[in-house]
């Protein structure tokens, strides 16, 4: 399970940050639009060493050096090819899609994808696919890359993500739109080790 990190700056943001990786935390995926490079420099160095090792940046990618970040993420505009990356690479890339075509297409060199939106977004009031993205998963044709679902997920409908075949889900509105952050993560956390 995935989390993503609220697009501005929150109160108690490093706590409950920390909280969420000793808690078990797998992967934070650090997107933040509007930071500075210096900003973001700053996000980072708020951040435990140890757990730097479970970010994925969005953003000014060259700071994974300096930070010791080992996992990029490019956005599906970007149009990336992690092949220019010198060999051997040391990065774990991923990537954001908006349908199983574009999914479908992607590099080999991409170790997971989102999918989104999959449901309703909880953080983009009416921000919804053209598609409905639980059906096109039967037309999923890359299994090399790792399928995440985003979008509207909550402890509601993960099982129904995991279940349609989803290899994983990111969360965002779920967590950070509700006044006990931890204790959602948690309930979420819950349903996917008892997938």
């Amino acid at each position: 399970m995935i989390v993503i990190t609220n697009p501005f700056s929150i109160e108690n943001e490093f706590q409950i940050l920390h909280q969420l990786f000793e808690e078990g935390l797998a992967l934070l995926h650090v997107r933040k639009p509007t930071y500075s490079e210096k900003e973001m420099r700053s996000f980072l160095t708020n951040i435990d060493e140890n757990y730097r090792s479970r970010i994925v940046l969005h953003k000014y990618h060259k700071l994974a050096e300096e930070f010791q970040i080992n996992r990029i993420h490019f956005y599906e505009k970007e149009q990336v090819n992690p092949a220019r990356f010198q060999k051997p690479c040391r990065y774990v890339f991923s990537t954001s899609t908006h349908n199983m075509t574009i999914f479908n297409d992607l590099k080999t060199e991409f170790y997971s994808a989102f999918l989104s939106p999959v449901f309703p977004s909880i953080s983009k009031p009416n921000y919804k696919s053209d598609e409905n993205l639980l059906e096109t998963i039967s037309k999923r044709t890359n299994f090399n890359t790792k399928l995440v679902a985003l979008g509207g997920i909550n402890e509601n409908n993960i099982k129904i993500a995991l279940d349609s075949g989803f290899d994983d889900v990111a969360l965002l509105g779920c967590i950070w739109l509700n006044d006990n952050p931890i204790q959602k993560f948690k309930k979420c956390q819950k349903i996917v080790h008892s997938y």
